[in-house]
């Protein structure tokens, strides 16, 4: 594995790579790996030549109040992750290297961004879709690698590709779980043990409710989730039933995908997850 934190040593690497008729593969990232991430190494393995990660948390995604200061981090640990798992080039970028200076320019996200969480989140997906676009810049990849327990994030890309007739295909790769259905994710760490107890529950309510939507019955599904929700140790952020990748609202009668999805904020940690299903 190459790593590079210098957007010229990536580009360098990238041109290598394309002159030899390799096909790049890209799974960006805000480190902290876990299994979720080292599925989507698994599936760029599998669809392209040259893997590439990034590792770099961004703060132009970060409200005020929110966690970047305190989002987990540990590049020695990511970095034999990475290279056990065989990406090839792992670029480490530090802020200063993103940002040389105040962004004069931005992604503004038109649609997509007011429901679900960019209703609680103002601003957050414009930053997200900013540092990808950049990204994808400096990466130049065939395809791209995301998970889909931030299906906003993936719907918002892959709107963003298409608006800009961008040449990259986008992989949504299915939500890696632990063994109890909680979502993996980088911030579980900062669950307290009884909320880790708990945060399963999220999963379980969803799939009850996905099951009742599919049987025509969505007010009761809703209702009932909701509740359920609730009755947790959590402040409930949203639930929502969606059409994807647009992210209209649903009624469970529409016709192609759907998303039911919530999100629930703890004391240290805001989860979120979702089920997504063809229609």
């Amino acid at each position: 594995m190459k790593q590079v934190s210098k957007i010229k040593e990536l580009r360098s690497l990238i041109q290598d790579a394309k002159q030899d008729g390799k096909r790049i593969g890209f799974v960006p990232t805000m480190g902290y790996l876990h299994e979720g991430h080292l599925a989507l190494v698994n599936e760029a393995r599998k669809n392209t030549d040259v893997v590439v990660m990034s590792i770099f948390v961004n703060p132009l995604q970060f409200g005020e109040g929110e966690d970047f200061e305190t989002y987990p981090r540990s590049e020695e640990r990511d970095r034999e992750m990475a290279e056990g798992k065989g990406v090839d080039i792992l670029f480490l970028p530090d802020a200063e290297e993103m940002y040389p200076r105040p962004m004069r320019s931005a992604v503004n996200i038109l649609q997509g961004t007011d429901v679900m969480c960019g209703a609680s989140r103002p601003g957050h997906f414009n930053g997200v879709a900013t540092v990808v676009l950049k990204l994808f810049n400096m990466v130049d990849p065939d395809a791209a690698f995301f998970g889909q327990k931030d299906a906003q994030q993936v719907a918002v890309i892959e709107n963003m590709i298409k608006d800009f007739n961008m040449n990259i295909k986008i992989f949504p790769a299915p939500i890696v779980r632990e063994k109890d259905g909680l979502a993996m994710s980088s911030r579980n760490i900062n669950l307290s043990p009884a909320e880790r107890k708990e945060a399963p529950e999220i999963y379980k309510i969803l799939q009850q409710a996905a099951a009742l939507i599919r049987n025509g019955k969505a007010d009761t599904a809703m209702k009932e989730a909701s509740e359920k929700l609730y009755a947790l140790k959590a402040e409930v952020d949203y639930l929502e039933l969606r059409t994807f990748p647009d992210l209209g609202k649903s009624d469970g009668t529409d016709v192609g995908k759907i998303i039911l999805a919530a999100a629930v904020k703890y004391e240290k940690v805001r989860l979120i997850d979702n089920i997504i299903w063809e229609q």
